[in-house]
């Protein structure tokens, strides 16, 4: 079957006032120029007619790259330039664990949570990315960007975390036998979260201070020869996340919700979303938008302070390819001096204070009509609990998407009516917190043990 493919792929530059490109082969992750960060581009457009082509390969056939819930729209993320259909060149090419990223996240009604968010359960559908082999919606990005370090021959990955991404890089390079750097806030990770990568061989650097002085620490490592950089602000980190609204979107088939949800950290998903939805709609996929809703914990909450005036009386935005970055170095100069300001939250995966991908964050949101909220650790902590009542597992982080649709609606931002996809970034790894909160009979959702 001759199919239309993604091919001559590039990067580019996002800044549209600058657009410089960069081959598929270079390992830059900002332009040069103008310091802002990349894309990867395609020359042409797909046919819709792959949307068949997805559904059939979920009928695998013994392909584990069908049977990937990100390499099964290989076409939409051809950065190798491969015949997708040739078994022997995926082999060669693509990462993947036995083809059990993305494989099981789809979306699921949970009735439960309807009723907790205020909406009719045929409404709304959450999607637990904590099915994923590492416990969490990296791994979707880490089968692309580790497939793109392999092929410029990297031999140790390298990357800051507070939990869950130290977990796949851990997994996807101990699968292709290469070395893992992890350098991680000294006290400041899960202990469940950080096992899992000292279980795949993972060396792990200590830095005093937070997720942020990590991540400077990780990305200078990365300049090292034969090493690569798997943060989010590596833009195959994204090609690969952003099969999760393609997930979605396929399981709805194909009809645009008017939500998608997410929680923000670093708004790796939130960029990643964002360039899934402005490539369906520039090739005819979809026709309509749907507004993204980035929930930031209160304890943690740059993008909502800036994105909503909060800080300074200034409403931070794309604008056209031209944010503020004045604005966004204040606050984060006033973070370094104001305790209040740094980022505090039980919600480990998203204490994050300066989000690396703030920049594409806000062309998603200007894209989608998007906005930004914050919730509370005790209303993440209701969310986790009542997606647990449904019989399914989530981490504190994914509660904020559960909360945030829950204010929304409280709010009437969100419709009676709206169509409405919940992301739910990863699985429970800090055992303590629901503990800790079914303990409390002053919980919403606790089971206190019985006397």
């Amino acid at each position: 079957m001759v199919r239309i493919m993604q091919q001559k792929a590039k990067l580019v530059c996002i800044n549209p006032n600058c657009g410089k490109t960069y081959s598929i082969k270079s390992l830059a992750i900002k332009c040069d120029s103008c310091n802002f960060l990349l894309d990867v581009k395609y020359e042409n457009k797909p046919s819709s007619s792959l949307k068949e082509v997805f559904y059939e390969r979920r009928n695998p056939q013994g392909s584990i790259y069908n049977e990937s819930g990100v390499w099964r729209f290989r076409e939409l993320l051809n950065f190798c330039e491969i015949e997708t259909e040739d078994i022997e060149q995926c082999s060669k090419y693509l990462v993947s664990l036995d083809g059990a990223e993305g494989r099981q996240s789809k979306p699921y009604h949970m009735s439960k949570v309807a009723e907790f968010v205020g909406l009719d359960n045929e409404n709304v559908v959450f999607q637990p990315e904590g099915y994923n082999p590492s416990g969490s919606f990296k791994d979707n990005g880490m089968s692309a960007a580790v497939t793109h370090g392999k092929m410029m021959g990297a031999k140790k990955i390298i990357c800051a975390s507070t939990g869950n991404t130290s977990a796949s890089a851990g997994m996807f390079a101990a699968n292709e036998n290469m070395e893992c750097d992890v350098y991680i806030p000294d006290g400041q990770i899960a202990p469940g979260k950080l096992s899992q990568a000292y279980q795949f061989g993972t060396q792990m650097v200590k830095v005093n201070g937070n997720f942020d002085d990590a991540f400077t620490k990780s990305l200078e490592a990365a300049e090292e020869p034969g090493s690569y950089t798997v943060n989010s602000v590596n833009p195959f980190r994204i090609e690969g996340q952003k099969t999760i609204p393609y997930r979605a979107l396929e399981y709805l088939n194909w009809e645009v919700p008017d939500w998608l949800v997410y929680p923000g950290g670093a708004l790796g998903n939130t960029s990643s979303c964002g360039k899934s939805l402005m490539e369906l709609y520039e090739w005819g996929w979809i026709k309509k938008i749907p507004r993204i809703a980035v929930i930031n914990a209160r304890g943690a909450n740059t993008l909502y302070q800036l994105f909503n005036g909060i800080f300074d009386e200034e409403k931070l935005r794309w604008n056209d390819g031209a944010p503020n970055f004045d604005l966004i170095e204040k606050f984060y100069n006033e973070m370094n001096l104001n305790e209040d300001l740094k980022p505090k939250t039980k919600a480990t995966a998203i204490q994050i204070g300066k989000p690396s991908n703030i920049a594409k964050g806000l062309r998603a949101l200007d894209f989608t009509d998007g906005i930004v909220e914050e919730v509370t650790d005790k209303e993440m902590l209701d969310g986790m609990s009542v997606v647990g009542l449904n019989g399914f597992d989530c981490e504190m982080a994914s509660g904020a998407s559960v909360a945030g649709i829950k204010k929304l609606r409280d709010k009437e931002i969100i419709k009676k009516d709206d169509k409405v996809v919940g992301i739910l970034t990863g699985r429970q790894k800090e055992p303590l917190l629901p503990i800790d909160y079914h303990n409390n009979p002053e919980n919403r959702f606790a089971r206190p043990p019985k006397i």
